[in-house]
């Protein structure tokens, strides 16, 4: 049994601008024991004032990529906690998950030190439910000391040196309330930065064996699918299983526009950015000294 007078918990959420996010975020786990850390990496809106309102205790760091501005706040703060909680600020925990950390974190085995969680998705305000969008099984809980980011521009999670894995049945929500001015923004930036990945492979310091087993087989469907497909060809058919094979129609309005930004701007950007690049490559080959 852990210490009555240290707190279960303690929550990394990276904040940059997140006025209008995070205050639900962290009002969803106020009947949780818990520190609260909220690294900040140069909000001009209001976001560390509703952190401290919260009792939160902020810390400011320059903002290179995820992994490293997590792993970074692993370093540095200075928790008590046995438990690691990765959130982000546009997300929050259901009741039901709330109620199940009180009642199963303190009740797990020393060999366990991870703890795999369903994320929800929303989308314009709608649960997306299909198009192998739920359930999404991410590792948001561990035990610190035993859990890191992988090193990657995108696609990084949570992965633990040793230990067993156990899987609690309650959500955790993403529900993103920025417009999508926004939303196509942030994909411009990360199609960019899957591109770094491609560029300088940046190789992972763990394998691929130490991530859960979605992500797993996420990744390996990724990189020995997806990515030996025909460039463009891949972003039509990546539209096509999502929307029709895996139902992403059921989702409405809303699972059609995600849906088909998530194929035709996101995925197929990427290309378009992979094919800008080639182009340059061949100019500069060309172009005399």
């Amino acid at each position: 049994m852990s210490d009555p007078a240290i707190p279960s918990i303690a929550f990394i959420i990276l904040v940059r601008n997140e006025e209008i996010n995070l205050a639900t975020c962290l009002e969803s786990f106020r009947s949780i024991d818990a520190e609260i850390f909220v690294i900040d990496s140069g909000s001009t809106d209001r976001s560390q004032e509703i952190a401290l309102r919260y009792g939160a205790t902020v810390l400011e760091h320059p903002f290179r990529n995820y992994s490293d501005q997590f792993n970074w706040a692993l370093d540095h703060i200075p928790a008590k906690a046995h438990w690691i909680f990765r959130l982000d600020a546009d997300e929050f925990l259901t009741p039901d998950l709330q109620k199940e950390i009180r009642e199963k974190l303190s009740t797990l085995g020393p060999s366990v030190t991870g703890v795999l969680l369903k994320r929800r998705f929303h989308f314009f305000g709608r649960w997306i439910r299909h198009g192998g969008m739920y359930p999404l099984w991410h590792l948001r809980l561990f035990r610190r000391g035993f859990g890191r980011c992988e090193e990657r521009w995108m696609d990084e999670h949570i992965v633990v040196s040793e230990g067993e894995l156990v899987r609690f049945s309650f959500d955790f929500v993403d529900n993103n309330l920025k417009d999508l001015e926004f939303w196509t923004q942030k994909h411009n930036w990360y199609s960019s930065r899957e591109i770094l990945d491609m560029e300088v492979a940046e190789a992972s310091h763990f394998s691929h064996q130490e991530l859960a087993a979605q992500a797993r087989v996420k990744r390996w469907r990724k990189e020995a699918i997806y990515a030996k497909m025909p460039r463009f060809q891949r972003a039509f058919l990546y539209w096509f299983v999502r929307y029709f094979v895996l139902l992403g129609f059921l989702d409405g309005r809303e699972g059609l526009i995600f849906h088909f930004l998530q194929a035709f701007w996101y995925r197929f950007l990427v290309d378009a950015k992979l094919e800008e690049r080639e182009r340059k490559r061949r100019e500069s080959a060309f172009r005399p000294n």
